[in-house]
């Protein structure tokens, strides 16, 4: 005696399920069967490893009319007389999201800044069974489940694939990715929906959280950074270094040591040097004022004496009264409004 199915229906009670085999067991259908389609679902029968019907949301009886294709396979000519056994796929349509994606290995790509370099990235996206038909017959087969583990190691693979392409033909820079992740994601989106449609899947959403680069190249990132918020300050630090050095020479004995302990390098050597040859510049200058204005010389035997004198020491000839210019010591005759040599008001 044949066993009827009167019921045919799925309650998802799973987060992951693509494809549920309905469980027949040897029963068959006639015309006082009924199959439930439920919504974010697509029912499909299969007589003999081929697809008969397709049956979208709703609640059907299941008569002649309403199965042109699986009456005209299995020859039912009296109006379901004759039972048939079908196997049953009820295909899940709903969006599976928070599907996670990374690069498994950096992407090789040309940056205008920085050269050949390596980028990373990860990120998620979200997709769903478009055409229920199609995807039956490239992916799932005759198996009596398929969850979303089942195939979406592949999908990410086919994901990389286009963010590499889409990296590759792209000129913006890795200083510039971060402020064109929603552009990639077009572009990835473009390329890769194609590749979807032929297994019958549709990419509903796809979301690139993070592109990096490697830590050597975030190190020359921030030094350049660095240099940009310096600016024109840049001739004022190196004073500085150099300050610190000769602070740091003068506390250890030996020129050898000094240099060594203060670690100068060749820009700090040139401001280094600059800076002694001004101070041995201030000495000489130093030096040259004060004897200028420390001795004074006699008209009548050319003789020296101390400034201030009144008379030679060697001739005994009385001395011109002199004056000194106190901003250079030059000799200034007694009188002048100016000094012959600076020009400086007296």
């Amino acid at each position: 005696m044949a066993l009827f199915l009167k019921i045919v229906e799925w309650v998802d009670d799973s987060s992951n399920t693509l494809v549920y085999k309905y469980p027949v067991n040897g029963r068959e259908i006639n015309n006082k069967s009924k199959i439930i389609v439920r919504e974010s679902q697509t029912a499909v029968f299969v007589h003999k490893g081929q697809i008969a019907d397709v049956f979208t949301p709703g609640t059907y009886d299941l008569k002649t009319e309403i199965l042109p294709i699986l009456s005209k396979l299995a020859g039912w000519k009296y109006a379901f007389q004759t039972p048939i056994t079908v196997d049953i796929y009820f295909i899940n349509t709903k969006q599976f999201t928070g599907n996670k994606w990374g690069t498994a290995n950096p992407i090789m790509r040309r940056d205008p800044e920085f050269g050949m370099i390596r980028v990373k990235g990860y990120g998620s996206y979200a997709f769903k069974v478009d055409d229920a038909g199609c995807f039956l017959k490239e992916l799932f087969g005759t198996n009596s489940s398929f969850v979303t583990s089942d195939i979406t190691d592949w999908l990410k693979t086919m994901l990389v694939s286009a963010l590499t392409d889409a990296l590759g033909e792209s000129k913006i820079s890795a200083l510039d990715l971060a402020g064109n992740t929603l552009e990639f994601n077009t572009a990835v989106s473009a390329s890769i929906q194609h590749k979807f449609n032929e297994i019958g899947l549709k990419l509903t959403n796809l979301f690139i959280e993070n592109m990096s680069v490697p830590e050597e190249v975030e190190k020359a990132i921030d030094e350049r950074s660095k240099l940009g918020i310096l600016g024109d300050k840049t001739d004022v630090m190196m004073k500085i270094s150099a300050a610190e050095a000769m602070k740091s020479a003068a506390s250890n004995p030996g020129i050898g040591g000094t240099m060594a302990g203060a670690g100068i390098g060749i820009g700090a050597g040139v401001g280094l040097g600059a800076a002694f040859t001004e101070a041995f510049k201030s000495s000489g200058s130093t030096e040259k004022k004060e004897t200028a204005k420390g001795t004074v010389k006699c008209p009548e035997c050319g003789g020296e004496a101390p400034a201030g004198s009144k008379f030679c020491p060697e001739c005994g000839k009385k001395l011109p009264v002199n004056k000194f210019c106190p901003e250079c010591g030059a000799r200034v005759t007694e009188g002048a409004k100016f000094c012959p040599e600076c020009g400086k008001k007296l």
